[in-house]
């Protein structure tokens, strides 16, 4: 059953406050960029043991997929830093920051989302590692619940959602075109299986997914 419109309100309400608590304050800001900013150089380190340096530098953003989701988010949060001492609500926009917002909340949305599906569609590979599932899991689902944050001080446009699943897509087709083709190495995020068909229709269906949902939570520019 979905839910009705005062528990909606009430989700709404609720987002508002911490996205407030959160990003008005200054501590609280400065603290969740430098988090941020830890987790992506945690991130790198992992894609670095698993092969970065032997990626071409323009696609690291592509290959690295959840740093590069996190370094969006810090840029994106980044900018409210100037407005420090004032309401979400007379957060800078304009149309470059729409594209960085949507970006940041598709990215940190598709590849929480894969993570918990991947891992899940190869459970047997990585369960009973606790870490390597349950933590992995965790820490990709907390990317969801800073995503939400975005569109309470962000605004999106038409072409940055087109731009969003336009380079989502490409990403998928790097990601997966050599593994259904049979040549070529694979760049998509590593894992302890090989990617099957389920796993390349899910990541597809999550860039839509995901920029469905950008198109819900923003308003428009």
């Amino acid at each position: 059953m979905a839910p009705d419109r005062s528990t909606r309100r009430a989700s709404a309400r609720l987002l508002e406050r911490y996205a407030r608590y959160y990003l008005e304050g200054a501590p609280s800001l400065v603290w969740l960029v430098f988090a941020n900013a830890v987790a992506v150089v945690v991130g790198l380190r992992f894609y670095v043991e698993r092969g970065l340096a032997g990626v071409s530098t323009f696609l690291w953003p592509l290959f690295a997929d959840s740093p590069t989701a996190v370094f969006l988010a810090t840029l994106s949060i980044a900018t409210l830093l100037p407005n420090l001492g004032r309401s979400l609500d007379d957060a800078p926009r304009n149309r470059p920051l729409a594209y960085l917002h949507t970006l940041a909340f598709v990215w940190l949305v598709k590849y929480g989302l894969w993570t918990v599906f991947a891992l899940t569609l190869g459970f047997s590979a990585y369960f009973p590692d606790l870490w390597g599932y349950f933590g992995i899991v965790l820490t990709h689902l907390a990317f969801v619940a800073e995503a939400l944050l975005i569109p309470q001080y962000g605004r999106t446009t038409r072409g940055a959602l087109a731009l969003a699943l336009g380079v989502a897509f490409l990403n998928d087709a790097l990601d997966y075109g050599a593994v259904l083709l049979g040549v070529g190495r694979a760049y998509h995020p590593p894992l302890r299986y090989e990617p099957s068909l389920a796993l390349v229709a899910g990541s597809v269906a999550l860039s839509v997914l995901a920029v469905a949902l950008a198109d819900r939570a923003f308003d428009r520019l």
